[in-house]
């Protein structure tokens, strides 16, 4: 068993498993009293046991049933918690990542429901039934326990193939996922350039090779389970043809030939099952293992731990010491041991060219980004020993490119704070200087609008960003650039908001253009991620 199949089965509540096993032992035993019931029909030429053989295979079906309920319940709750990791997991390519989220850990169910019941099942069933070969004929179960272990030795050679061939086909969709939705996302611009074209091709030629790689899969997958069936069959004639000699001799009484020729093959089934169950599976291992390296890697998002300290309130005073960050694969480090001392509700802007680190320095004091060295204090405490999703509600975030989605103005501006009333949008709105524009759409705040913020301009979607930082109404206030891309007029309102939001935050802004000093104390400058000037302006 791989190592990411074993962290899978770690992440398999133990009671769940444990359940699983004592169900499994019990199929087992019905198994048995099944064939026993069945052999006296048939050798007495009796139809006593049929009612009881009609309980034993409906219990079968009851403990199936229990089995697939009880394991996919399990394997639900395992894939939320993936995907709540995920969803806080490192930075990285949007499309490939909502793969992951999507078709990637949905493929782990088979997994989960049916390779895990199925492995405890291989392991429980064919103990009972060679117990009970023995009883009946022991010279039976000897080969049946000779031959047996020929099944997973058979099983592995093919699966290692079978593994690596998954693999591949994962990795081809996982690409073809990611490259298809940054066209889509992208697709405006490409079509400006005259680019789509191109893209077809590109998306075209990924989907064939993806269609390849599965077809090559599968067909190791139908070949495997031809060798599979061709031991198990070798396998029971290897015990039924001496079986039948010895029931013509009158060696065997008749009852115990018929008890072997019926148990023998379901001894094998369980390996045969297990088989195509791990073929079934093995795209959801691939992809848990682009889960788990995702989640293990370093300067993973979610960096102060839950259940840690409580932040204190009121606007706070944050201190960074020394802090370096360093993206796998850059050359240089996108801070170099920054020292900054913000003070509690002093406003900072930072300036500086782009690549200086002023929206690595954002994602530092958010706690999105967790330093390689040095550390973040909050009033004195170690910002990775507070409660993230604590801290994390006290921040007010307006980013330079805001995301609005296809649902109500209200309801985007209410994502600042879910439970918020109507009156209170309306207030936030109007301090962000939205609602001059929001009242004069055709359905005032109830407008749906597109998604992205589809219809809106860019001031009046950063605007529709303010007041959702408004509304949250956090003591700590950090903006990225959100005047980028504006108009004069757009500008103007804009900064006039974040005067207003600002009052009494602490609060860090970047910042390329000079209007937005109004509203800092003081500007910090960055270049090649270290401090270059820090300078007091008079205040807005």
């Amino acid at each position: 068993m791989k190592g990411v199949e074993r962290r899978l089965l770690r992440l398999f509540p133990r009671r769940v498993t444990v359940l699983l096993g004592v169900l499994a032992a019990a199929q087992g035993v019905l198994l048995v009293v099944q064939a026993e019931l069945l052999v006296r029909a048939v050798a007495g030429l009796d139809a006593g046991p049929l009612p009881w053989l009609v309980a034993a295979v409906a219990g079968r079906a009851v403990l199936a049933w229990t089995v697939t309920l009880v394991a996919g319940r399990a394997a639900a709750r395992v894939k939320r918690g993936l995907r709540a990791g995920l969803l806080g997991g490192a930075a990285g390519d949007a499309g490939a990542r909502v793969t992951l989220l999507t078709r990637g850990l949905d493929a782990v169910d088979p997994f989960f429901a049916g390779y895990v019941p199925q492995l405890l099942a291989a392991c429980a069933v064919p103990v009972v039934v060679l117990v009970r070969l023995a009883a009946a004929d022991w010279a039976s179960a000897l080969v049946v326990a000779v031959t047996v272990p020929l099944v997973p030795v058979f099983g592995a050679l093919v699966g290692m193939r079978t593994a690596a061939l998954t693999g591949r086909q994962w990795g081809l969709l996982h690409r073809l996922g990611g490259h298809f939705r940054d066209v889509v996302a992208g697709l405006g611009t490409l079509r400006a350039f005259g680019r789509t074209g191109h893209q077809s091709v590109v998306v075209r030629e990924l989907a064939g090779e993806h269609r390849r790689a599965s077809v090559r899969a599968l067909r190791v997958a139908f070949l495997s389970s031809l060798v599979l069936e061709l031991v198990c069959a070798l396998s029971v004639a290897l015990v039924a043809v001496p079986v039948g000699l010895r029931l013509l001799d009158g060696d065997l009484a008749l009852s115990a030939g018929l008890l072997v020729l019926v148990l023998t093959p379901e001894v094998y089934l369980p390996l045969r099952a297990l088989g195509q169950r791990f073929h079934a599976s093995a795209e959801g291992v691939a992809a848990a293992e682009e889960a788990f390296a995702v989640l293990d890697a370093p300067g993973a998002v979610g960096g102060p731990a839950k259940g840690g300290l409580e932040p204190s309130g009121g606007a706070p005073e944050i201190v960074l010491e020394e802090v370096t960050v360093r993206y796998p694969g850059a050359a240089e480090a996108a801070l170099d041991r920054v020292s900054l001392r913000i003070g509690p509700g002093e406003r900072v802007a930072v300036t500086g060219p782009s690549g200086a680190g002023k929206s690595t320095l954002l994602l530092v004091l958010a706690g999105l980004v967790v330093p390689d060295s040095g550390r973040v204090l909050v009033d004195g405490v170690d910002l990775a020993g507070l409660d993230a999703a604590a801290w994390r509600a006290r921040l007010g975030w307006v980013p330079q490119r805001p995301h609005l989605f296809a649902a109500p103005v209200a309801d985007n501006i209410r994502l600042g704070d879910p439970g918020a009333g109507m009156e209170r949008v309306v207030e936030a709105a109007r301090a962000a200087g939205a609602a001059e524009f929001v009242e004069d759409l055709p359905d005032g705040y109830a407008t749906v609008l597109g998604e992205g913020g589809a219809g809106l301009s860019a001031g009046q979607r950063q605007r529709l960003a303010v007041a959702r930082a408004y509304l949250a109404g956090g003591p700590v206030m950090l903006l990225d650039e959100p005047t980028a891309r504006l108009d004069l007029r757009s500008e103007r309102v804009l900064v006039e908001a974040a005067v207003r939001l600002l009052a009494g935050r602490t609060a860090v802004l970047v910042a390329h253009r000079p209007a937005l000093l109004r509203a800092a104390v003081r500007v910090v400058r960055l270049e090649g991620g270290r401090i270059a000037e820090d300078m007091r302006v008079e205040a807005a």
